[in-house]
């Protein structure tokens, strides 16, 4: 009892030492990632959009000079000197910043989304690298006890109770599996290249993966209305507000623009004259209003706002469903693997035990190397099973994470 209390700590330390060493390879990839930083750089970007729609138009200076200077009763006027500034309507400048506020909001949900998907990439990467790190060394463990089966196999050859062909038998399938343990070194290679330019780093860098990772005992139960907190429905929400905001600009810009300006022209002294104003310099002051007569544009953009409000709900509903299907697909493939892991685990144990019959059966010299192939092979092929359903459920649980996870 005291031997199974100490295995189950283990698993238990091994299954939290696991997650938090794949939490500090996610933390590690949010912060190196460039396609998070370039992701925050167009957030900023957005960001200063917001100042840049405190404008107003230009104002507008001019001059001209009369070659043909025209008399006035006070004098000849020798040229005229303009200033205008046009102001937008009450509420204008607002509501364009509120534009640009509401499109830096969605960018800042496109962050978000980046970052899940970066993480969801790291724990499944990490959860193919554990996997084939566990058949490595299942596979070593078989070849090891192949190599105790051939000295097993000579040794009966020379009291004549078997044949050299079961010794043969015995080397083919060492080299076999020998074969199978080079495939994944290469397998391991690239994956462990894949994980850390996930992390930003160099592709040879050794990665240090933990063992004996198996389902926990019971699963997370969620909330059926997890899904609706989803960024990438989330970003559905800032879009639609963002198109709000644009017809409440477009409303604004709809309304007259209101101008000031003063013009001054000089004037020449009359020589032949003289009275009070003679030469007196003109200063006219201005007020103009720029309105809309023509305002077609308007209400096509009134319909296209309209337009990209309903496609927008629409997207979000189909996103939905798509979401609502890959979060069943996960839920299943990951009961699933539970079930194939648990199944896994009794045959394993038989045949266990019928390896240890075969192996009392030698003490009475009737032991049949054929039927050591067969165990074995079925041996290796619950191992390599168990530790594909182990990836499974984690790399399926990682979806489920993603999908739900605030």
């Amino acid at each position: 009892m005291r031997t199974i209390n100490i295995v189950i700590c283990f698993l238990l330390v091994s299954a939290f030492s696991s997650a938090q060493q794949l939490q500090s390879f996610i933390s590690e990839a949010l912060d190196n990632s460039p396609e998070i930083q370039a992701y925050h750089l167009r957030h900023n970007i957005a960001e200063e959009k917001v100042n840049e729609a405190d404008w107003i138009p230009n104002t507008e200076f001019s001059a001209g000079y009369f070659v043909s200077e025209p008399e006035t009763r006070t004098g000849a006027q020798r040229a005229r000197f303009s200033a205008r500034q046009m102001l937008p309507w009450f509420g204008t400048i607002t509501a364009r910043e509120n534009y640009a506020s509401a499109m830096a909001d969605s960018e800042y949900v496109e962050i978000v989304i980046a970052k899940r998907k970066l993480a969801l990439s790291v724990s499944q990467s990490y959860y193919r690298l554990y996997s084939i790190k566990e058949k490595q060394k299942v596979l070593d463990e078989n070849i090891q006890l192949l190599k105790t089966y051939e000295k097993l196999a000579l040794t009966s050859v020379e009291v004549g109770k078997a044949s050299a062909v079961d010794v043969l038998k015995l080397q083919i399938r060492q080299n076999e599996l020998q074969q199978q343990k080079e495939v994944l070194d290469e397998g391991y290679s690239g994956e462990q290249t894949t994980l850390n330019k996930l992390l930003n780093r160099d592709g040879e860098t050794e990665v240090t993966v933990l063992e004996n990772l198996m389902p926990p005992d019971e699963d997370s139960v969620f909330a059926e209305d997890a899904l609706m907190l989803n960024p990438e429905l989330l970003k559905y929400d800032k879009l639609y507000e963002s198109v709000v905001q644009s017809e409440e600009l477009n409303q604004a810009e709809r309304n007259p623009m209101i101008g000031f300006g003063l013009d001054y022209m000089p004037v020449s002294e009359r020589p032949d004259m003289s009275f009070s104003d003679n030469g007196k310099d003109i200063f006219m002051p201005m007020v103009s209003v720029s309105v809309p007569l023509f305002n077609n544009k308007y209400k096509s953009t009134s319909k296209q706002n309209e337009l990209k409000q309903l496609e927008i709900r629409a997207q979000k509903d189909s996103r939905l469903n798509d979401l609502e299907s890959a979060f069943a697909q996960a839920i299943s493939s990951r009961n699933q693997a539970r079930i194939k892991y648990n199944t896994l685990e009794k045959n394993l144990k038989q045949a266990n035990d019928a390896e240890e019959i075969l192996l009392k059966n030698y003490e009475t010299g009737t032991i049949d190397f054929n039927d050591v192939l067969d165990i074995q092979e079925l041996q290796l092929k619950f191992q390599i099973n168990q530790i594909s359903a182990v990836e499974t459920y984690y790399a399926h649980s990682a979806i489920i994470n993603y999908l739900i996870t605030q």
